[in-house]
């Protein structure tokens, strides 16, 4: 039997680029799967339970996570910090699961520079005038602001070239087929497999 441990798959894109809405259809389907928590310093609010919406920490013991480089990625937000626990990550995947990262673009570069071996998806907007409808829709921003998050996405389109597959998010349920067919052809690159069916052959009893 192979044992086959999980790989870490990273959703990344520009802000507005429905990275939340096909991580929730992907995951409404896929049930190896497991979310990454993510650690932070802000205090717990009411309802959040620790090791489900997030790990808490001091901020003390998060900058010395830091110094250890027990973290995949982190970054600062309002005097709070967020990020990745690496340990966290590595128990799924050795547990055979999947861990699935919904993240900025600056963070999926830091997980990319301490973590490799993860599998990275850009989530692209069909184009920039949908992703400005898109960012405008949620009718949360000013319209500078907007303009801002036009200006910061084309930069971050320009990072592309950093990750494994690109998935255009014109239909959400689309978009999560072709993760769902990422991550099936990754289980079953060569490399992945190789060394343990090659065991098999070695086995004196057969």
């Amino acid at each position: 039997m192979i044992d086959e441990k999980g790989i870490l798959f990273v959703l990344s894109g520009p802000s507005g680029v429905g990275k939340g809405t096909v991580r929730k259809e992907l995951f409404s389907r896929e049930t190896n799967l497991k979310y990454s928590t993510s650690m932070t310093t802000r205090a717990m609010r009411p309802g959040e339970q620790e090791g489900v919406d997030y790990f808490y920490k001091t901020k003390e013991e998060f900058e010395t996570l830091v110094e250890q480089n027990r973290l995949l990625e982190y970054a600062q937000y309002v005097d709070n910090y967020y990020g990745t626990p690496r340990e966290y990550v590595e128990e799924m995947l050795e547990g055979g699961h999947d861990v699935f990262l919904e993240i900025e673009v600056q963070g999926a570069l830091q997980v990319k520079e301490n973590f490799p071996e993860g599998v990275f998806i850009f989530l692209f907007p069909p184009s920039l005038e949908e992703l400005k409808d898109r960012i405008i829709n949620r009718g949360t921003e000013a319209e500078e602001l907007v303009l801002n998050r036009l200006k910061e996405a084309k930069k971050e389109i320009d990072m592309m070239d950093a990750y494994d597959y690109v998935v255009v998010n014109d239909q959400v349920d689309l978009a999560a087929t072709k993760i769902q067919a990422i991550i099936q052809s990754e289980h079953c690159k060569r490399e992945r497999i190789a060394s343990q069916y090659k065991s098999i052959l070695e086995d004196d009893t057969l």
